[in-house]
């Protein structure tokens, strides 16, 4: 009989998948390592391992321990099947960046999750470094993994991943190109290639709100490079020690939104259900085109599952919202597609000023259209609002008939973008658009800017 004794021994190789539509651009044979056949769905759950039978050998993880470290969520996932085999407990400490999913899916596995702001400095005590390192002092017989720092990273991709890719390719890569976060994956497998071919070329792919590229080229650490981003497993805002620039070739960056197109894309024209760090790294492949020849047999390492991503990457909702939806956009009703199924906020003339601010803080919104009788005939404004506030500080108790401004200007679904877009002034910041059914929505700048390629 022919079976694996536990599910860490179907850990690694996986397939290398050649590319045939999004890639036809290219000159050359394109490889996918297809990361998302390990048992945890990701690359990370060779390094996962590799360092918690490094640190079992050296005794800095004991038996029934706890094991912490702070994830993105593929390493989370890695971690807690090795810990479910081998009987450590497990604590997660992500940010509120990543997706719902990845906090489930660890949460399913028995892992304590502790989730942390993205938008803090690395060395504010709320970051994810910070309060993991603070989880693993504090608990009794805990672990702090490290996986930024850890040479075990590194050498599990050495070990195991440089050696697959150079069988699978018979010697043949000329390329590997995979993107960078801990920095384990990209430097293992680099050593290794270039151990057998100091030709073979290695390409990081970075993002933008990193400071991998510009610090690989330049060797300055410059901290107006970082600022959020969206895309999740890649980039950072510091230089983990697992990062061996020595050994990448170049770097390119990818944006939030071409990672998230291209992401899609993979499942749509590959049949390869991949997460958003696989996108970056096929668009940043076929960003740097010119640099390849026919000769040539590039590897791009796709790092995890889409299953991860389902409620982002392949949400429309979300994907709209943040423009990253080629949506034709040429008349009234195609702004409000983000918002159309929510309803519209009014405020009635005999109402207090109060109530348009409570709904203001509640909606988290800047525009109210006012309604009498008659419909509507006015309208109140957060600046106008305020404007009235610095003469009377007793407006708050004052009925909004008093205060309000004029309606806004009504159009209908099919009105061009452009005649919108001029109806909107400094002296009005909204139009309203009225539906077949009778029912209206409200159009605001902001709305027209998102509307913007």
């Amino acid at each position: 009989m022919k079976y694996a004794k536990n599910v860490l021994e179907t850990i690694g190789n996986t397939p290398l998948v050649q590319l045939n539509n999004i890639t036809k651009e290219l000159p050359c044979q394109v490889l996918a390592k297809v990361e998302f056949f390990n048992p945890g769905n990701s690359c990370k759950d060779r390094m996962a391992l590799k360092m918690i039978e490094d640190a079992e050998k050296d005794g800095r993880l004991k038996p029934g321990g706890t094991i912490v470290e702070g994830t993105s969520g593929n390493t989370g996932m890695g971690l807690a099947i090795a810990a479910i085999v081998k009987g450590y407990k497990l604590i997660c400490v992500t940010t509120d960046k990543q997706s719902k999913e990845k906090v489930d899916i660890l949460r399913a596995v028995g892992a304590k999750v502790v989730v942390c702001p993205t938008d803090v400095e690395p060395t504010d005590p709320r970051s994810y470094y910070s309060v993991s390192k603070r989880l693993a002092e504090e608990t009794p017989n805990g672990w702090y993994v490290n996986q930024y720092d850890n040479p075990s990273n590194a050498l599990a991709n050495y070990e195991q991943t440089g050696p697959e890719i150079w069988e699978q390719t018979d010697g043949k890569v000329t390329h590997f190109i995979v993107g960078v976060g801990t920095g384990g994956t990209i430097s293992g497998i680099a050593k290794y290639l270039k151990e057998k071919n100091p030709n073979v070329k290695i390409w990081g792919v970075d993002t933008y709100g990193s400071v991998f590229k510009k610090y690989h080229e330049t060797g300055v650490f410059d901290e107006n490079e970082i600022y959020s981003y969206v895309t999740e497993g890649i980039g950072e805002d510091i230089l983990p020690k697992n990062v061996d620039f020595s050994l990448i070739d170049k770097f390119t960056k990818v944006t939030d939104k071409d990672a998230a197109v291209y992401c899609r894309r993979l499942a749509l024209e590959e049949g390869l259900f991949v997460g958003m760090s696989s996108g970056s790294a096929i668009k940043g492949l076929l960003q740097l085109k010119d640099e390849l020849k026919p000769e040539d047999v590039v590897v791009v390492m796709f790092h995890d599952s889409g299953s991860r991503y389902v409620g982002k990457i392949f949400n429309d909702d979300w994907m709209r919202e943040r423009g990253y939806l080629d949506d034709e956009i040429i008349k009234a009703s195609d702004l409000i597609q983000s918002h159309i199924d929510k309803p519209l906020v009014v405020a009635r003339t005999e109402e207090l000023v109060s109530h348009a601010i409570d709904r203001m803080r509640k909606f988290k919104i800047s525009q109210i259209p006012v309604l009498d009788v008659n419909g509507f005939v006015g309208s109140i404004d957060e600046s106008d609002l305020f404007a009235a506030y610095v003469s009377d500080k007793n407006i708050a108790e004052k009925p909004i008939r008093e205060i309000m401004g004029q309606p806004y200007p009504v159009v209908k679904a099919n009105t061009p973008v452009d005649e919108v877009s001029k109806l909107i002034t400094k002296d009005n910041h909204a139009v309203l658009l009225e539906l077949e059914n009778g029912k209206h929505h409200i159009i605001t700048k902001y709305d027209i800017i998102n509307a913007i390629k």
